[in-house]
């Protein structure tokens, strides 16, 4: 194939194309050994705990910790809740390994769902992503950031509107600068802003100790952690556990960027075992040092509990607290930015959305359109007003999904159970991740029919979308000639190309990669059989 006709879809006419593709790369093969350009393995073990601790941990932990706790109706209910969710969030992540070496690429779920459930359901996974939750929970994160930073300059009342959508837009815009630039300075941002928010919260879990060393210690005894201020429900302990569960949101993000990992399949399972149980232990121990200085009462009344937290105990160094919510908030920005561009990069490659997001810059290796694309869906939302509306709407669509992906590990096991799997692990964890999910998720149909009721609805949206975007193949001429001319137009603005055979080759060595790992286990074991036979014999002739 020549090199100019991958820029784009094969009905376009290569000419122009081949222009561009030659002109760029002086008529030279690319930087892959003549497979052209492909997403560069540039994250290490360091960057991939960073990306999953620095997309869980966001501003909530410092700001609004109350959800468990109000439903929760004691101290040591919401403890309990705290660590449950943190043990099945584990859960969740192993399963997540094993399908992220199962079906090395990118994309996370969505490449998960699309290939054992088929198009229809991971574009729907897509649509939903590419339609509301990422673009939404971006923006709401960098309007945190925006009112944190805005905040000592309107000390008696609260920042005007349009400063704050401003100065979030700015945010935006520098991160997808930095992330269009380079993957390692992204990385370097994540890593630099996930070790400063660590800091502030073990300065937090640091004083909490002092508290307890000094006797203020009154809601952690047993007999008045479980002084219960409500009546205790199943349904209030329910939503308790469900805004448990939304607090460890992001834990499949290192999933999205797979084909980055430098040696995922060491790398992918020792992030998750380093990054999730060390979140638990910073919840855990952030809401314990909380009500060493408050009581539940103070931090359900608090709008900014970390905030609070301060006044009361670091006195003229209170300053550090605000801080350290706009850095948590705004390492988070650029967390999700870099993920959700990659799923929107994935899902392009599948066909499932314009052919141009899926292209990556001739030299810095970056999905620079589908990180455009992120932007400027983002700012859109942004000048948005109901943008808290529709985050309720669609947050139990994002949990469904969650089950969905696991129940297609159980799926994927007895539709081929012979597919190479370095990482396997016992069924009866995706069964007890599905028991705790099914009981949230009837729990939210039950307690909200109609949030959920319009979340399905924005989520079914896009099948007539699917069919006719997507299943219908053959498209009128004028339409398809004016997608590449679009498409051609997108590439010279970007100076970007089309890697077809380069993550096509990456997934080819990382199947044999896996398939060799499987031979050799397979023969260790085989070995150490052979060794307890022959001990075994040697015992039989004594």
């Amino acid at each position: 194939m020549a090199e100019g006709s991958r820029l784009r879809s094969p009905a376009s006419t290569s000419k122009s194309a081949e222009t561009l593709n030659n002109s760029e790369n002086g008529g030279k093969k690319g930087e892959n050994g003549g497979q052209g350009v492909a997403l560069k393995k540039e994250i290490g073990l360091v960057s991939a705990c960073g990306i999953i601790v620095g997309n869980i941990i966001g501003s909530g932990i410092f700001v609004s910790p109350k959800g468990v706790m109000e439903n929760a109706g004691s101290v040591g209910l919401a403890l309990i809740v705290w660590i449950i969710t943190g043990f099945i969030t584990a859960i969740g992540a192993l399963c997540y390994a094993e399908l992220g070496v199962t079906i090395p690429k990118s994309g996370g779920d969505y490449s998960y769902v699309k290939d054992i459930f088929g198009g229809l359901a991971g574009f729907l996974r897509l649509w939903i992503a590419v339609l509301v939750i990422y673009p939404t929970n971006q923006a709401v994160i960098a309007l945190t950031f925006s009112n944190y930073v805005l905040q000592p300059l309107f000390p008696t009342c609260f920042a005007p509107e349009l400063g704050l959508r401003l100065l979030a837009g700015v945010c935006l815009l520098l991160l997808t600068w930095v992330n269009c630039s380079s993957v390692r300075w992204a990385t370097h941002v994540q890593d630099i802003f996930t070790a400063g928010k660590l800091l502030a919260l073990g300065l937090i879990i640091i004083m909490g100790f002092v508290q307890i060393c000094q006797g203020h210690y009154y809601w952690l005894e047993p007999k008045n952690a479980f002084q219960t201020w409500q009546e205790p429900e199943v349904g209030l302990v329910a939503l308790a556990f469900l805004q448990g569960s939304f607090a460890y949101g992001g834990w499949n993000f290192l999933n999205y960027v797979t084909e980055e990992l430098v040696d995922p399949y060491r790398n992918l399972p020792r992030a998750i075992f380093i990054s999730i149980p060390l979140v638990t232990f910073v919840y855990v121990f952030a809401n314990i040092a909380y009500v060493t200085a408050m009581s539940p009462m103070e931090l359900l009344e608090s709008n900014a509990v970390a905030v609070t937290f301060g006044e009361k105990l670091l006195g003229v160094m209170s300053w550090i607290m605000p801080i350290s919510v706009a850095l948590s908030t705004f390492g988070g920005v650029n967390g999700s930015l870099f993920t959700s561009s990659r799923l929107f990069f994935a899902g392009a490659r599948e066909g499932h959305l314009p052919r141009l997001l899926a292209m990556i810059h001739i030299k810095r290796c970056t999905p620079i359109p589908a990180l455009l694309f992120t932007c400027a869906s983002t700012l859109l939302m942004l000048v948005t007003s109901d943008i808290y509306t529709l985050i309720n709407y669609v947050g139990f669509i994002n949990y469904l999904f969650y089950g969905v992906t696991i129940a297609g590990q159980i799926v994927l096991r007895w539709q081929k159970p012979d597919m190479p799997r370095p990482i396997k692990v016992n069924l009866i964890f995706p069964v007890v991740y599905l028991l705790f999910w099914a009981f949230l998720l009837i729990f939210s149909l039950w307690s909200e029919p109609v949030v959920c009721g319009i979340g399905l609805a924005i989520m079914l949206t896009g099948v007539p979308v699917y069919f006719l975007g997507v299943y219908w193949s053959n498209k009128p001429q004028c339409f398809d000639n004016f997608v590449d001319s679009m498409t051609y137009f997108g590439q010279k603005l970007c100076v970007v190309v089309y890697p077809e055979e380069a993550p096509k080759k990456v997934e080819q060595e990382m199947q044999d990669l896996a398939s060799s790992i499987c031979v050799n286990l397979k023969e260790e074991e085989e070995e150490e059989e052979e060794v307890q036979g022959s001990s075994k014999l040697k015992g039989t002739d004594a």
